[in-house]
């Protein structure tokens, strides 16, 4: 079994560190959750993302209640839904996270989208700022943000987002993107980071896996870890929730990694972040 000190971190502007490999609970039903957060935690993950539109917030908080970890063990992230943009909307938002959760602060709260067409999201970022200062959050950052987003809320509030968290994986490997994160400071985070299932049998993958005897699933985990990106696979499966994390006995060549940068078509599995508002 992968020991928790294996797992790396990485540090955010701003101070703190969040581990690079976590544990993401997007469709997960809120009946399954606390089960399946039990067993990540149990497995050594000490990262858990969750998100208000997920609506299992509050069986993340008893799994990680119940787990018997001192609450700093645990790195938690939550998001602002996009009915909550604005400047008074995201504090109530972040109130019932916290009830939620049952905790007095999340590691790391993110705008969960731009929704340009509501242009709000800087007020929204303006709140951010204040609830970190308040302590209630220990680090500020964005989900699916484009790059003109991100200057647009650096240079009207001079705060940087620590954390990005956008579709990755090897179909949509949003070269430019990172590129920009890199140059501005600011941590990538990649959700549906194995395409949720769709990179799986691409060749290149498959060839890997079996030179390090893996599974695809690790050989893609690895992948993100090796270009430094944070990642958040979702397993409701007890053997994937362990296999996931066993990442760190095996390392992919630089061969290995450019077969599976060749391998980017700039397919999405989710929405456009620049019209997206809700399903």
């Amino acid at each position: 079994m992968t020991m928790t000190s294996e797992v790396p971190t990485l540090a955010m502007r701003g101070g703190g560190h969040i581990p690079q490999l976590g544990f993401g609970v997007f469709q997960v039903p809120p009946r399954e959750t606390e089960e399946v957060v039990a067993r990540a935690l149990a497995a050594g993950y000490r990262q858990i993302d969750t998100a208000a539109a997920y609506r299992n917030e509050a069986a993340v908080g008893r799994a990680v209640r119940a787990s018997g970890l001192e609450r700093g063990d645990v790195f938690l992230t939550t998001k602002c839904w996009n009915d909550d943009h604005g400047y008074e909307q995201p504090k109530r938002a972040l109130e019932g996270s916290l009830g939620r959760l049952e905790t007095d602060y999340v590691d790391l709260y993110l705008i969960h989208w731009p929704v340009p067409a509501h242009d709000l999201y800087v007020e929204t970022w303006r709140a951010f700022v204040e609830l970190r200062d308040q302590g209630l959050i220990r680090s500020i950052g964005v989900s699916n943000f484009q790059p003109a987003h991100l200057r647009r809320v650096i240079e009207e509030t001079g705060e940087t987002p620590a954390v990005n968290q956008v579709e990755l994986h090897p179909h949509l490997q949003q070269p430019g993107l990172r590129r920009e994160h890199e140059e501005l400071g600011i941590l990538t985070e990649a959700w549906s980071p194995l395409a949720q299932g769709a990179v799986l049998d691409d060749p290149a993958i498959a060839q890997a896996a079996g030179d390090h005897a893996v599974s695809p699933a690790q050989v893609v985990i690895r992948w993100h870890l090796q270009l430094g990106n944070v990642v958040i696979p979702k397993s409701v499966t007890p053997e994937r929730i362990e296999q996931n994390l066993d990442v760190f006995g095996f390392s992919l060549s630089d061969e290995e990694m450019q077969a599976i940068e060749r391998l980017d078509a700039g397919r999405r599995i989710g929405p456009d972040p620049d019209v997206f508002i809700r399903p």
